[in-house]
């Protein structure tokens, strides 16, 4: 297993972006400016990408792992990755997603925990309803952890 630094022509990984932000234009308002990661073991895997916010912050905008390989470990081996990257470097990591059963326990078994809700967010930036668990996602939670 390696986990590699992707620098250009980020967008081949789109499909894979896709399962954890369904919408493209969406994914254009940080892929550029966000750092991303690719996990490959006999292919690739996994990706995320991270982005400076501010004060200390560093976001978690996308992460996804390829569903036949969901729950092998590859989420948990680049969450690792991160903190471990940019410890020291940043103060806390924080990730805004859905509220979502499918969700929400992989991030609190990374020692994430609620901070806030950001009401209406995907009703109101996407152009169409998304579903998570049979569940139409309303608004972002966002989770934090210290780095």
């Amino acid at each position: 297993m390696e986990i590699k630094k992707v620098e250009t022509n980020k967008k081949q990984y789109l499909d894979l972006l896709l399962l954890a932000d369904e919408q493209e234009n969406m994914i254009d308002l940080y892929l550029e400016r966000g750092t991303m990661y690719v996990l490959e073991d006999d292919g690739v895997k996994a990706e995320c990408v991270v982005t400076d916010e501010g004060d200390g912050i560093l976001e978690l905008k996308n992460i996804a792992v390829e569903p036949d390989f969901q729950g092998k470990g590859y989420g948990k081996a680049l969450m690792d990755y991160i903190i471990q990257a940019y410890m020291g470097q940043y103060t806390v990591l924080q990730v805004g997603t859905g509220d979502s059963p499918s969700t929400i326990p992989f991030y609190e078994s990374c020692g994430f925990r609620r901070h806030h809700l950001v009401k209406n967010f995907f009703t109101d930036h996407y152009d169409h309803p998304i579903y998570e668990c049979g569940v139409q996602l309303v608004d972002m939670v966002y989770l934090q952890r210290e780095l």
